[in-house]
C-alpha cells in the first residue's frame, strides 16, 4: 500500500496542519510505503517571495522530521525536485473538463474571499491530481474540505484511462479521520492561515499561551456546569489528550466550579508536554541542516524515479514514447 500527502510551504505550520495532515501520515508510516512532499508549486498561487518560499520549504521539512517522520520509513521530498510533474499535469489537463474545475469548492471559496483568479488557482486540482497519480498512491490522508480534490483526481484518472484505453493510473482513496476532520481556530472557524486564526506548531510558548487565553468562550459563570462539546477549548484539548484525560476534563465541565480559564491553562500545559520532545528534536535538526538536505535530496531522487515510471506509461498511452 502506498500512502501520500503534501503540505504547502505558505507560512508557519499550525495545530490544524499537525492534526489534520502531519500526525495522520506519521501514524501511517509503519502501515505502507509513505511519500510526503513539500508542495512548493501549489504555494506559488499565493507566495510571491522567493526567500520566504525557500525558508518555509525548509521549515516544513524540519517540522515533519521533528514531529516524528522517519526518513528510513517515509520518503520526504520537495515537489520542485520532481519536474516530471509538469508534463504529467499537461497530459492530465487535456482530458479534464472545464466544468469539473469550475465546481471545485477551493477555487470558489478563494474567489469569494477576493483572491486573484489566476490560471494557477483554477488549474490547482490538475496539479494535485498529478501529485497523487505520479506515485500510484493508494491512500491520501486529507481533511474533509480536501476530499473533493481526491474525488476530482479519481475522475481525471478515469477519464485518462478511458480516453486512451490503458489503465495507466491507480485509483486513490481519500483517508479522513472523522475525529480530527476540522480543527477549530481561535474564532471557531476552521484553523487556517487564510483566516488568521491559527496557533503555530512551534510558536514561542509565551505567544501560544497568549493566543489560548484569547480563545472566545461563552459567558457561563464559573460555578455553573458547562457543555464541553460546545466549547472550542475542549475541542482543542481533545486533540492532545488521551481518553482518560478527556473524560476528566469532560467531568470538570459538567459538574461546575470549573472555569474556562482553568480549561485554557490545562490546554496550554498539555500542549507544552506534547511539544517538548518535538522542540528538542527540531533544534538539533536546525543545527544540522546538511543532514536535512541529504534526506530531502535522497527523497527527491526516489520520488522522481517513481514519477518517471508513471510518466513513461502515460507518454506511451498518448503516443509520445
Amino acid at each position: 500500500m502506498r500512502i501520500l500527502t503534501g503540505i504547502q510551504p505558505s507560512g508557519k505550520l499550525h495545530w490544524g496542519n499537525y492534526f489534520g495532515a502531519m500526525k495522520p501520515i506519521i501514524d501511517l508510516q509503519d502501515k505502507g510505503e509513505t511519500f510526503v512532499f513539500v508542495a512548493q508549486y501549489h504555494a506559488l498561487t499565493t507566495v510571491h517571495d522567493a526567500a520566504a518560499l525557500r525558508q518555509s520549504t525548509l521549515d516544513v521539512a524540519l517540522d515533519f522530521l521533528a514531529c516524528g517522520l522517519d526518513p528510513a520509513k517515509a520518503c520526504l521530498f520537495r515537489q520542485a525536485d520532481v519536474p516530471e510533474l509538469h508534463e504529467l499535469t499537461w497530459l492530465l489537463s487535456v482530458v479534464t473538463p472545464m466544468g469539473l474545475l469550475e465546481r471545485c469548492h477551493s477555487y470558489k471559496d478563494k474567489l469569494a474571499r477576493g483572491l486573484a483568479a489566476s490560471h494557477g488557482l483554477f488549474a490547482y486540482p490538475v496539479l494535485m491530481a498529478a501529485d497523487i497519480l505520479a506515485y500510484q498512491s493508494d491512500l491520501v490522508p486529507v481533511g474533509r474540505d480536501q476530499k473533493q480534490h481526491v474525488e476530482v483526481t479519481r475522475d481525471i484518472a478515469a477519464k485518462f484511462n478511458q480516453a486512451f484505453g490503458v489503465d495507466v493510473f491507480r485509483m486513490p482513496e481519500p483517508l479522513i479521520s472523522e475525529t480530527v476532520a476540522v480543527i477549530p481556530g481561535l474564532d471557531g472557524q476552521k484553523m487556517s492561515k487564510s483566516y488568521h486564526n491559527t496557533i503555530g506548531l512551534f510558536e514561542a510558548p509565551k505567544e501560544v499561551k497568549a493566543k489560548i487565553m484569547r480563545i472566545a468562550t461563552d459567558s457561563t459563570p464559573l460555578e455553573e456546569p458547562k457543555d464541553p462539546e460546545a466549547c472550542r477549548v475542549f475541542a482543542l484539548y481533545k486533540l492532545f489528550a488521551n481518553a482518560q484525560e478527556q473524560e476528566e476534563m469532560r467531568q470538570n465541565y459538567l459538574r461546575g466550579g470549573y472555569g474556562y480559564g482553568h480549561a485554557k491553562k490545562a490546554l496550554f500545559e498539555i500542549y507544552q508536554r506534547t511539544l517538548a520532545p518535538f522542540r528538542e528534536r527540531r533544534e538539533h535538526l536546525a543545527s544540522h541542516l546538511d543532514e536535512v538536505e541529504d534526506i530531502l535530496r535522497a527523497g527527491g531522487q526516489k520520488a522522481r524515479a517513481e514519477a518517471r515510471k508513471t510518466l513513461e506509461k502515460a507518454r506511451a498511452a498518448v503516443g509520445l514514447d
